[in-house]
Order: C-alpha cells, then structure tokens, then sequence
C-alpha cells in the first residue's frame, strides 16, 4: 500500500471580518437585540465602538478586526502567550462585552467552551504584543502594524496560563 501525504493547500489571507459574520449561526442569546437592526455581526460591533469610543468608523473597523485576529488566535492556540495593547484591547473588549456575540464565537471557534477574562493589573512590558503581531501574521492574518507597534513594549495583562482564559 502506498501512501501519499498531501501538504496543506495554502487557503490565503484570513478574513477577520468574515470570521465574526460566520459566527452568526451560532447566536443563541438575545438573537432579537443582535439581530433587530438587521446588521451583520461585523457592523454591529463596529457600531457599537462609535457609539462608545471617540474614533471614526475607519478606526473602529481596524480596531476591530485585530481584536479578531487576537481573539482567534488566542482560541486556536491556547499554548502560546499572546497579548494586546490598548488600542487593540478596545475591540477585544468590545467583543467580551456583547456577551451573546461573545458567546457565538466562543460555541463556534472554541468547541462552545467559554473563553475567560481575567487581566491581571499591571500590565506587561516585554514586548509581548509585538510578538503576538508576529505570531498572529504567521497564522494567515494580515495584523495592522502601526497598531500593534503604538503599543509594541506595553500589552495586556493576560494571563494564558490560566486555563480558558487569554
């Protein structure tokens, strides 16, 4: 018998906002409230950064779509230590906070397991988010330099090492 191994067709660069509009058959919660204004999930996070932050939507999109890309990555590789400036940090907490989105990508990327948070208070100054940008581009996402680097030595709190947490 002959066996042939076939390498992984590359499948191109990962669509953060497609990833987030994807998890909308795995809305569970409050699907009225989510769903009532007839946006797809991407534009309603998107919203709701406006109505919250003083940014415009340009921002608000790229803010978006790095919390995405983080969150994800968090997901997916739970074994590395990943972390997020500030602005970043913006969007992840946006996702966290509309817990019935939150829920949906968690039921849909993490095997329905809930992904907690739970920063510590200091934050990190080792140049973990410049390695998170690193390792988040080499996974197929196309991360936003100029926000990863604003905040390059300083990042989130988070402690990976505490299971189901990022």
């Amino acid at each position: 018998m002959t066996v042939i191994i076939e390498s992984p067709s590359t499948t191109g660069i990962r669509d953060p906002r497609q990833i987030l509009n994807d998890v909308q058959p795995h809305l569970e919660h409050l699907t009225v409230n989510v769903l009532d204004g007839g946006m797809s999930l991407w534009d309603r996070e998107v919203a709701l950064l406006l109505r919250d932050h003083t940014m415009v939507r340009d921002m608000a999109e790229r803010v978006l779509g790095n919390a995405v890309m983080y969150v994800i990555a968090s997901i997916e590789h739970p074994e590395v230590h990943l972390g997020v400036g500030k602005i970043v940090d913006i969007g992840v907490h946006q996702l966290i906070l509309d817990t019935p989105v939150w829920f949906a990508i968690c039921a849909a990327h993490n095997g329905g397991k809930y992904k907690h948070h739970a920063p510590f208070i200091e934050r990190r100054r080792d140049g973990l988010c410049l390695r998170t940008e690193e390792f988040i581009r080499s996974i197929g996402f196309t991360p936003d330099e100029e926000l990863w680097a604003t905040d390059g030595a300083e990042s989130s709190p988070c402690d990976s090492k505490v299971p189901d947490s990022h």
